[in-house]
């Protein structure tokens, strides 16, 4: 029975450590999803600065929740295997995550649109191959080209990073960020609302 106990408390432990993890990767996303968006708008485009993020804070949800479907979905494939696999994989991780980040855009632009009345790359509509402005296929390369970048590069660092911290200092800080982004949402909500 106390054996049966003890391995009860470990699953419990590595899945609330897990999701823990999950959210620290999913942050570090959405901050280098919003520091992309504004680099290409402000540098490369030159339209100026403007938060790119349907929240107040330096961050697109967007992102992170892409990056962490292709975790989920597609790092398995990589994770773990001779570099002569992971280069071989190159090519359908490229197109897989390219494909998932497109129709998760896809989404996100209607949901948006119901819940805010527009989507904020409506600027599409200037892109040579796009869908009703809500995809376009010059960000879907670059959502692919991010996809590799993210699962070949940033993952494996964000896992060896993770590793080294403790139980405690993974926890506190996944209930920091949630707490943070749920006031960030809170206030989004009210203030757009407020606006009207």
């Amino acid at each position: 029975m106390h054996e049966r106990i003890t391995i009860l408390k470990v699953k419990n432990a590595m899945t609330k450590r897990g999701l823990s993890e999950y959210v620290l990767f999913f942050w570090v996303y959405a901050v280098i999803g919003w520091i992309y968006e504004v680099v290409l708008e402000t540098f490369i485009y030159r339209w100026g600065f403007t938060n790119r993020g349907v929240l107040f804070g330096p961050w697109l949800p967007v992102y992170g929740f892409g990056a962490i479907v292709f975790v989920f979905l597609w790092y398995r494939l990589i994770r773990e295997k001779p570099w002569q696999r992971k280069l071989l994989m190159l090519p359908a991780i490229f197109l897989l995550t390219m494909a998932t980040a497109t129709l998760i855009e896809l989404i996100t632009s209607y949901l948006l649109e119901w819940t805010t009345g527009s989507w904020p790359w409506q600027t599409y509509a200037d892109y040579a191959i796009n869908f009703q402005a809500r995809i376009a296929l010059s960000p879907s390369l670059r959502f692919g080209l991010g996809g590799v970048l993210f699962l070949y590069g940033i993952q494996p660092l964000l896992d060896l990073l993770s590793a080294k911290m403790k139980d405690k200092a993974v926890y506190i800080t996944a209930i920091t960020i949630v707490s943070v982004m749920v006031v960030d949402l809170i206030c989004t909500i009210v203030f757009r609302h407020l606006l009207k």
